[in-house]
């Protein structure tokens, strides 16, 4: 009797472990999914933070072009850069200044492409 009830006792245990197999496979195969998913999003937050760092340097160095020109440094342009297209927005005092503002842009290493968006407001 005792014999038997060990082996019923073996039985139920090893039954547990062979049902409990296919919980924990599904758990491991949902981890793996989830490390996936997790690692490409990753490479997108990666990515993204790469082009905005791209898009910020590229911006600074048109910002630092315009100051240096004598004539641009003291008009407002903001400078907007989006994968090498630059947008120039603000006042300046004439469409020379506006054409130069833009021509001076254009000769930034990495500018693709330049929207003059800026305005000719009269001379104060």
């Amino acid at each position: 009797m005792k014999t038997q009830i060990g082996i019923f006792v073996l039985s139920v245990f090893l039954a547990g472990n062979v049902f409990a197999q296919p919980k924990e496979q599904k758990q491991a195969e949902t981890d793996r999914a989830s490390d996936r998913t997790n690692k490409e999003k990753a490479k997108q937050v990666g990515a993204e933070a790469k082009r905005a760092t791209k898009n910020a340097a590229l911006t600074g160095k048109v910002k630092s072009a315009l100051a240096a020109d004598v004539g641009l440094k003291t008009m407002k342009i903001d400078v907007d850069s989006a994968e090498g297209a630059v947008t120039l927005k603000g006042g300046v005092d004439s469409e020379d200044t506006k054409r130069r503002a833009e021509a001076t842009a254009r000769k930034v290493g990495g500018v693709s492409s330049v929207h003059n968006e800026l305005q000719v407001k009269g001379a104060k």
